[in-house]
């Protein structure tokens, strides 16, 4: 019995077998245009099916269908006409070559350029690149920092973090292949300037965005930074890098499909500032030791894996100048971060594509002022999966996304040795979910119309962000821009472990009104934008201003959302890369008009972060006979707001204004035929003694004056330099092309 089954089995596969040889029919060929160039992406399909594919990068599509008789073989792609043509599904094979002809309104004549700065060679709209983020003298490679010689931001010297058009380091929510960075920044405390975490040789470009942003971003009051990654490393090659102030390995691996790079870096500020007198009392210069190993794999024609982890391990001690300590306030900082990113992005069929990721982070700080001790771990996951669409209409596009966060973050504070521990912190989930769709009117008007929308556990409440940006060419090269939304974020950690014990704790708000014009023509940029940012339930709580490096007071009751705010002023850039033979140069100037009442502010003020007018000048030449780039950056931002307790009124004192001319010179040559670059760069070389603020007693002395101190640089100036080594065996060395 059991052979005849077995039997009647191997009939019933050999009939299904012969079935679809039978019927099945293979259908493959070319998308082009009507110039005869490649159209990837398009959309190819059997109308009232779902049997179809996507177009690779050259155009090519195949797929195949049990669908037998005569049906119209569709293509579509967003500003084309769609394109029908019979196709006769008998078993055989055929191949088709599809020319598709532009539609009078053409998605992609005219770009959403509202309150976005794109650092990417693969659009119209670029401004800056990532060699330049290396290359700005100043910037020191930091990608904030080479970011801070844009229009829209402040420079704050003893943060080092970005500041845009009037909102704190906070507001600016950075992103990394799509997935929202927790730990964008290297740990750091009052009055030291941190740096990013990443080095912007990991990515291919940087979206920044000053305001108006897709409605896939949120979790971000006043920017975004999009950082995208390298797909593939291009060629397998061996970096070393001897710094002043470390050393730095790092190894890329090409294969026909796959890619795999590792890189080791160590700091050790020590023997640099053995060599140059410190105005703090270093107990430990700062420290770091980090690591990255990032997988790349190609998965079909289009389709693409990433995997990135990443781990840093840092510390160091000083002792500030401190009114309330004689010799200054000690304070030590250790901090473990660790880091997982994978993400995948693949094309799917009926045009649709697919980006998807999730991202874990893990980071753990002690600090510890005076006798305090202070310990903080948070830990969060991160996914997110986008659907697109480029083919869903001729005149429109359609993306929709969701997202979802895990988030847990603990704390614990000693106020002395023998005090007590004090445990708080909080559990978050939430969850987002967007919607968008780029929409052409004409060939020199488009739209952009989204919505996102959020649920907070902590909080308990759910918003709703519309969005809606519009972008018309006046000419070649030539447009007015303009952008409207509601955009929304939870407090930051230090008010979300309190705030889970306040009923009516909100989302904190932002309305954003955009009005841009720009002109690209002739490798000359110009760009001008109005905007006006208006605040709503910011958090705010009893306190004192004076308070720096100890946990906020544990007092639900005081924590409130109800702190306004607003800011308004207009941005100017201009850059040029023609007028003379290897120079580059740009010019951007900010001036923004802010007040708002956060956290222990008593009354609406400036706040402290923010200068009214800010200037950088950035210059960059190559001298090509003596294979050396030099570069220049001069930055100024006016007097800033400071509390002064013997004054009346509140941020009534003001610093004096930020001035500093930095340079650098990169020259080009060769080590044992391999490429080398040695660098050299100095900040602020005029010495200017840049004041942030001051620092002021928490209680007055006998005659009832509160003592205070600037709060200053470590050193009026940073040395910087360098030996770069690139090792490649198929590729000799270039000395004739500026460095990147």
């Amino acid at each position: 019995m059991k052979r005849l089954l077995l039997l009647v089995l191997l009939l019933l596969l050999a009939a299904l077998g012969r079935v679809w040889a039978q019927t099945a029919t293979t259908l493959s060929g070319t998308v082009r245009d009507a110039q005869g160039q490649p159209l990837p992406g398009a959309n190819v399909f059997l109308k009232t099916t779902f049997d179809g594919a996507t177009a690779d990068s050259l155009g090519k599509f195949s797929f195949s269908t049990q669908q037998t008789g005569t049906l119209p073989l569709v293509a579509t792609m967003l500003g084309y006409e769609v394109q029908e043509q019979p196709a006769a599904l008998d078993g055989a094979a055929k191949r088709f070559a599809l020319v598709l002809k532009p539609v009078r309104n053409q998605l992609g004549d005219v770009t959403i350029t509202a309150g976005a700065f794109e650092a990417s060679d693969e659009k119209r709209s670029t401004v800056l690149t990532t060699r330049d983020v290396q290359t700005t003298a100043g910037a020191l490679a930091d990608i904030n920092g080479a970011l801070n010689t844009l229009p829209g931001t402040s420079r704050v010297g003893e943060e080092g973090k970005l500041f845009v058009r009037g909102g704190a380091a906070g507001e600016t929510k950075q992103y990394l292949d799509g997935l929202p960075l927790q730990s964008p920044y290297n740990a750091s405390v009052a009055g030291v300037p941190a740096r990013g975490r990443f080095s912007p040789n990991l990515f291919k470009g940087t979206v920044f965005s000053t305001g108006g942003y897709s409605a896939e971003f949120g979790q971000a009051l006043s920017a975004v930074v999009g950082l995208k990654s390298y797909d593939l490393a291009d060629e397998t090659q061996t970096g070393v890098s001897l710094l002043s102030v470390g050393l730095s390995l790092s190894h890329q691996q090409r294969f026909e499909r796959s890619s795999v790079a590792a890189t080791l870096d160590y700091t050790n500020l020590q023997p640099y500032y053995g060599m140059v007198p410190q105005e703090w009392g270093w107990l430990k210069a700062p420290q770091a030791l980090g690591g990255s190993v990032a997988l790349r794999q190609r998965t079909g024609d289009m389709g693409m894996l990433k995997v990135y982890g990443a781990f840093t391990r840092s510390e160091f001690a000083l002792r500030q100048p401190d009114p309330d300590f004689a010799g200054g306030r000690p304070i030590g900082l250790e901090n473990q971060n660790q880091y997982l990113n994978a993400t995948f992005r693949s094309p799917l069929r009926r045009g649709w594509s697919l980006q998807t990721g999730v991202a874990g982070t893990r980071d753990e700080q002690t600090v510890r002022p005076d006798a305090q001790y202070l310990h903080d771990v948070e830990q969060s996951v991160v996914g997110r999966a986008v659907l697109t669409n480029d083919s869903a209409g001729t005149y429109f596009n359609l993306k929709l996304g969701a997202e979802g966060l895990g988030q847990r973050y603990q704390q614990q504070y000693q106020a002395s040795a023998e005090a007590p521990r004090q445990r708080l912190g909080f559990e978050e989930a939430r969850v987002a979910a967007f919607a968008e769709s780029d929409i052409a009117f004409s060939n020199n008007l488009v739209a952009r119309a989204g919505a996102r929308a959020e649920y907070s556990k902590v909080l308990g409440r759910w918003n709703a962000a519309p969005r809606l940006a519009l972008a018309y060419q006046l000419s070649e090269g030539e447009q007015l821009s303009g952008a409207w939304g509601y955009f929304y974020q939870t407090p930051a950690n230090d008010l979300m472990r309190i705030g889970q014990y306040v009923d009516n704790l909100r989302f904190e708000r932002a309305v954003h009104y955009l009005l841009t014009y720009q002109r690209i023509k002739n490798n000359r940029t110009f760009r001008t934008e109005a905007y006006y940012k208006d605040y709503a339930h910011l958090t705010r709580y009893e306190g004192s201003a004076l308070t720096t490096n100890v946990p906020l007071p544990f007092v639900p009751a005081a924590y409130q959302s109800t702190g306004l705010g607003y800011a308004r002023g207009v941005d100017v850039f201009w850059r040029d890369r023609k007028s003379v033979r290897g120079l580059d140069y740009w010019v951007s100037y900010g001036l923004v008009d802010t007040r708002r009442q956060q956290r222990a502010d008593p009354q609406l003020a400036v706040p402290t972060f923010a200068s009214r007018h800010n200037l950088s000048v950035v210059g960059k030449y190559w001298i090509n006979k003596l294979h050396t780039q030099v570069g220049a950056t001069f930055s100024y931002a006016s007097p800033r707001a400071y509390y002064n307790p013997n004054l009346p009124g509140y941020n009534q004192a003001r610093t004096p204004s930020y001035q500093d001319l930095s340079v650098n010179l990169s020259y080009v040559t060769s080590l044992w035929k391999n490429l080398t670059i040695v660098h050299l760069s100095c900040s602020n070389v005029l010495g200017r003694d840049n004041v942030f603020g001051y620092r002021y007693a928490n209680t007055p002395d006998a005659s009832g004056t509160y003592q205070g101190v600037a709060v200053t640089p470590s050193a009026p100036r940073m040395v910087f330099a360098g030996l770069l080594i690139s090792i490649n065996k198929k590729r000799p060395a270039d000395t004739n092309t500026a460095p990147e």
